[in-house]
């Protein structure tokens, strides 16, 4: 194969390599875009508010990384994380006593005349419920920010691409018009012994 058939082929391949890249990165970004302003949109709608930062419901040591946000209304991801489990968490490990809602609701079966435990099973669940909806909101953000990066990557990808099909032009051109691609090697010279 002729050295300037395989230039223009590689150089071709390039740049529709890189024009695929473009459009990926083009809809990672927008991805990004649109899952970041729908979990933006959604917090801010239930307009939770994190405790002030100096305020009593955030002072004990396991409520420290609320402290970052004190005052704030969650709109992010990362918010939405911090508010699951450090501070619904937190709650719930109380009013449960360290039993989750799965363990309650089967000693409240097993008790059913037990108002107070009936009452707990019900707050607990609510809790649940809650921080699941708030780390589903964190989940999506997250595949969010998974998107801007990989976004990143396809344009850096496709200016590595674009650069590498512009040297292929350069070198086609300097590229002899008979040269060969992976020409045969001379045979080596047979050295005789007498």
């Amino acid at each position: 194969m002729r050295r300037k058939t395989f230039d223009t082929l590689a150089t071709v391949a390039g740049v529709g390599m890189a024009a695929i890249l473009i459009i990926a990165g083009g809809l990672l970004a927008w991805g990004h875009s649109f899952v970041t302003s729908e979990v933006h949109t959604q917090l801010a709608a239930q307009k939770i508010y994190f405790p002030a930062a100096n305020s009593a419901a955030v002072k004990a040591p396991e409520f420290a990384p609320m402290r970052q946000y004190g005052g704030e209304l969650m709109t992010s991801g990362a918010q939405a994380q911090t508010y699951a489990n450090y501070f619904i968490a937190n709650h719930l490990k109380k009013i449960g006593g360290g039993l989750t809602y799965s363990q309650l609701s089967a000693k409240s079966l097993a008790d059913p005349g037990n108002a107070a435990l009936a009452a707990q099973v019900q707050t607990v669940f609510r809790g649940e419920t809650l921080r699941g909806l708030l780390l589903n909101a964190y989940a999506f953000w997250e595949m969010g920010q998974i998107m801007v990066i990989a976004a990143f990557a396809a344009f850096a990808g496709a200016i590595l691409m674009l650069v590498l099909s512009g040297l292929g032009i350069w070198h086609q051109r300097r590229t002899p018009r008979d040269a060969e691609v992976f020409a045969a090697a001379p045979a080596p010279a047979r050295v005789t012994t007498s």
